[in-house]
């Protein structure tokens, strides 16, 4: 498929999105902005479902079973059975109960090894497990990559790994890694957070193990919007260590004891948020008519262009980019290493176009294929190579840190 193609595919799409006029928004790798469905099926919820019906809205909308429905779609969207995707919770405590699990499943072996690189609440999870369980049932090896690479995992109960890397935009080998660990008898976590919505991770396909992520960033599902839990079908015998009413086999028995219910849902712990489940199914609903290839075509077209971009300028030419060049080994974003990245960050946003920092000297370029196009790039790398020009991102009111970067 051409570039023509992709983009004409996604044209109706693009134009679902309330961008604001005069922005560039390179920033869907951090929060994806407001789609119509989104605004229109929440204000519904909040208008026809909670203001008319009040608590009957519970059978009548089905709302009880919103993380099982909308975990559905997203197994659609990672390449998952129907019943092995939860949308609950956060990233964060998905990946607990996923660490937690799969130690139960692998024992007696006690070793988890991360990245030690990894997104910083990866690792303080594992570590907070750790220090939970002490050191006989449970130890936390943070290692880099390279090394992780050739492990011998025979004595690894579980490998935690981010698919898409956070600062630079690698993709790591999700097939190559999972069977690497699993010939030596260890369990696969991946942290989908950067690649769900931008890059086929075939869960199933590549036999993946346990999987989270988040639904606000490429997915679209609003500010702080749920989390999601991949279990694949045969692990789902394990225990969830947080367990609640909602993940009992009879809920409104209110038995004195837990008894799981059987499948995904046992994963459960507490009442979820309807009207953060409605946002992220409507999100997810602008998914149903696009395949992941052509997305994942449309984004390395993009992020291509904006490389190209970024060398035919004299000012921006000679810019570091921490992004691998490889599309196998790319996610949906650039990153480029500025020694004065905040301040240039700052200035690039004065002007419209929307990135952010990551300490500490990148400035990262999402692309998000669902609305970017090519006069986002072009701007962008316009923009980027004056400010470098100019030097205007000396200015003292550039320097000022904001509490979010």
């Amino acid at each position: 498929m051409s570039r023509i193609d992709t983009a004409a595919v996604l044209a109706a799409t693009r134009a679902g999105f309330e961008l604001p006029a005069g922005k560039v928004y390179l920033d869907g790798n951090s929060l994806g902005p407001l789609h119509r469905e989104v605004r229109e099926q929440t204000l519904s919820v909040l208008r026809d479902e909670w203001g008319e019906d009040l608590i009957a809205g519970w059978n009548k909308h089905d709302w009880i079973n919103l993380p099982l429905t909308v975990g559905d779609q997203l197994a659609r969207l990672l390449g998952a059975n129907t019943g092995e995707v939860l949308c609950c919770d956060n990233l964060s405590i998905n990946l607990f109960k996923a660490l937690a699990a799969a130690l139960q499943l692998n024992a007696p072996r006690t070793r988890i090894v991360t990245e030690a690189t990894h997104f910083p609440t990866d690792n303080y999870i594992a570590d907070g497990l750790a220090q939970l369980l002490g050191p006989t049932a449970c130890y936390v090896d943070a290692l880099p990559l390279a090394e992780i690479e050739q492990l011998d995992f025979s004595d690894v109960a579980v490998l935690s790994l981010a698919h898409v890397d956070f600062r630079t935009g690698h993709c790591r080998d999700l097939p190559a890694l999972t069977h690497r660990a699993q010939a030596d008898g260890a369990l696969v976590l991946w942290d989908l957070a950067h690649s769900a919505g931008v890059v086929d991770t075939a869960l199933n396909r590549n036999q993946v193990d346990l999987a989270v992520g988040c639904t606000y960033k490429f997915l679209n599902g609003g500010p702080g919007a749920p989390g999601f839990l991949y279990v694949a079908q045969r692990h789902q015998h394990a225990d969830n260590v947080i367990p609640g009413w909602m993940g009992h086999a009879d809920r409104f028995a209110f038995e004195p004891t837990y008894r799981p219910v059987e499948g995904i849902g046992r994963f459960l712990t507490g009442t979820q948020s309807v009207i953060a489940m409605a946002a992220a199914r409507a999100a997810l609903s602008v998914f149903d008519t696009l395949d992941i290839a052509t997305l994942r075509q449309h984004s390395l077209q993009l992020s291509d262009a904006l490389v190209a971009a970024l060398q035919g300028h004299a000012a921006t030419a000679g810019v570091e980019c921490l992004t691998p060049m490889a599309h196998e080994e790319r996610g949906s974003q650039i990153s480029l290493r500025l020694p004065q990245g905040y301040p240039i960050s700052q200035a690039l946003i004065e002007r419209g176009v929307i990135v952010d920092f990551r300490e500490p000297d990148i400035v990262r370029f999402g692309i998000a294929p669902l609305y970017n196009h090519l006069d986002d790039i072009e701007q962008g790398a316009e923009a980027l190579a004056d400010i470098l020009t100019t030097r205007c991102y000396e200015e003292p009111r550039f320097n000022q840190r904001h509490t979010v970067t």
